[in-house]
């Protein structure tokens, strides 16, 4: 059985991201829902994240419980938010094949 999540958050609606996506991530991690937990940032929820603080430090908390989080190099340059990302200990690069072999490997996927 396959222990790993990866979660593809692409929205840039605010209450979505509070009430679901990052609520669930977290505890997916925190509460041993998955043994591996993995956080994509892509598209619109890049610029979300660099101007809302209050999605930071629960992306903080995300790091610090364990939750590996990785960024669409391109979307964050189409933001300009590649330094922000970065600064938040987000490993930025180009995701389209990380994604491929995530799927490959039949890591459940939820997009959101």
């Amino acid at each position: 059985m396959n222990e790993k999540l990866v979660v593809l958050w692409t929205s840039s609606d605010i209450g979505t991201a509070k009430n679901m996506v990052f609520m669930y991530t977290l505890n997916a991690k925190k509460r041993g829902w998955f043994e591996e937990v993995t956080f994509i940032v892509w598209g619109s929820s890049a610029g979300l994240l660099a101007e809302d603080e209050e999605l930071q430090e629960i992306l903080k908390e995300m790091i610090r419980q364990g939750v590996k989080v990785e960024a669409c190099l391109r979307c964050a340059e189409n933001y300009g938010v590649v330094d922000t990302l970065k600064d938040l200990g987000i490993e930025v690069k180009l995701m389209g094949e990380p994604l491929s072999d995530y799927l490959k490997e039949g890591c459940k996927v939820l997009s959101v």
